[in-house]
């Protein structure tokens, strides 16, 4: 067993145990990325320097373009590309890039920067088999003016995410665990800490960059650390079963490895 956990392994584990063996234990990867997640990197790339204030707004569209071609390059023989789309992307981080910063100001008014891509690498007290931490990158963190920090991370999209997405607890619990070992990692009272999301919206008419408030309350954080300690338990008695409800989505489906 691994010393650490990231969420996006914990939220594998939660769709199939079983895919979770096949890409972490046995490193099968089918999936190496698409123009998808090329934008989504590149777009990250340019909120992380905007948030620092060292990416004015007149070169967002040509720092978004290198890091774009960049991201490309590295899947050029693994995906074919649809250069339409890719056209078509280029042109919608344009409308999305001078989005964020007022975005932010609207949402929080002052605030001043506490992190910008904050690891964390914190021990999981909740399970005690053996040590292990959590792994991961928190997007933002920015302080108000009311004693508040407000942890924050970007997500990339079509033109938004319907009620059910915003409310979906594998897509929510990320925010909850990384509020409760940000808090551990600097001693902060969980009241005063709140969660969000940020939308990059691609195909959206108006309102390209929407930051909304998740809830992240002792019940989330109890459910969420749940999850986990079931997961790291599963992991340490090794005996991953798979889940047939999450077959129909799954890359791994009628291959050699999951027949």
């Amino acid at each position: 067993m691994k010393k650490h956990i990231s969420y996006s392994e914990l939220k594998i584990w939660a769709e199939c145990p079983f895919k979770h063996k096949l890409i972490y234990l046995d490193k099968i990867k089918k999936f190496v990325g698409n123009e998808f997640t090329a934008f989504g990197k590149a777009l990250h790339a340019v909120c992380e320097h905007t948030a620092k204030g060292n990416l004015p707004e007149e070169d967002q569209d040509d720092y978004f373009d290198l890091e774009f071609l960049k991201e490309l390059e590295a899947l050029k023989g693994e995906v074919e590309f649809r250069p339409q789309l890719v056209e078509d992307m280029r042109l919608q981080a344009k409308v999305i890039n001078p989005q964020i910063a007022p975005a932010l100001v609207k949402t929080f008014g002052n605030y001043e920067i506490f992190s910008v891509e904050e690891q964390l690498f914190e021990p999981i007290h909740d399970f005690d088999k053996e040590a292990i931490k959590l792994k991961g990158f928190i997007d933002l963190v920015i302080k108000t003016d009311d004693g508040k920090y407000h942890v924050i991370d970007w997500k990339t999209c079509s033109w938004g995410w319907n009620a059910e997405k915003r409310s979906d607890k594998l897509i929510t619990y990320q925010l909850t665990l990384y509020k409760k070992y940000f808090c551990q990692k600097h001693d902060i009272d969980p009241s005063l800490v709140e969660t969000h999301f940020a939308l990059l919206k691609r195909t959206a008419k108006n309102n390209n960059v929407e930051i909304f408030r998740v809830t992240s309350g002792n019940k989330k954080t109890s459910n969420a650390t749940k999850l986990m300690t079931d997961a790291l338990h599963n992991l340490h008695s090794g005996m991953p079963i798979k889940n047939r409800k999450s077959c129909n989505r799954c890359e791994f489906r009628n291959t050699e490895h999951c027949p």
